[in-house]
């Protein structure tokens, strides 16, 4: 079974747009800001639930400040996944090394699971981006 497409209009032609990378690229940008944008009200919060306290903000903010700047860059494909398709594989490599890094600072005992739960769904969503990025392939016959 063929996934739905739809047209969109990229330069002078229309190009199919995968209905999955189109969801998958929205979602995730949208769950990336629900979930980063209050983060910058809560630095003492986390601090103390998640002691010790934070040490160095500029580390903090400035995650918090790339991280936002790629859920813009999730919409954007989500826009036009055929023009923005190669944006997909540094939106993979994004996914992957928070997601590892969590794990592997879990595995040390030094990060609650609660944040490490926040890193498996990054792995799901880089999961995910591959799948659209394939699904995504143009076939030219």
């Amino acid at each position: 079974m063929e996934e739905e497409t739809v047209l969109r209009a990229t330069g002078n032609k229309m190009v199919p747009q995968p209905i999955f990378a189109k969801r998958v690229f929205l979602v995730a940008g949208i769950y990336g800001l629900t979930a980063l944008l209050p983060q910058y009200l809560m630095e003492g919060e986390i601090g103390r639930g998640f002691p010790p306290p934070i040490n160095h903000p500029e580390y903090f903010y400035g995650f918090i400040g790339v991280a936002l700047a790629w859920q813009v860059v999730f919409l954007l494909i989500a826009r036009d996944v055929q023009r923005y398709r190669l944006l997909m594989l540094p939106a993979v490599l994004e996914k992957l090394t928070w997601g590892l890094a969590t794990l592997v600072l879990y595995a040390q005992g030094r990060l609650a699971f609660a944040v490490a739960g926040f890193g498996i769904v990054d792995l799901i969503l880089g999961v995910l981006f591959v799948s659209a990025f394939y699904a995504t392939r143009l076939n030219h016959h």
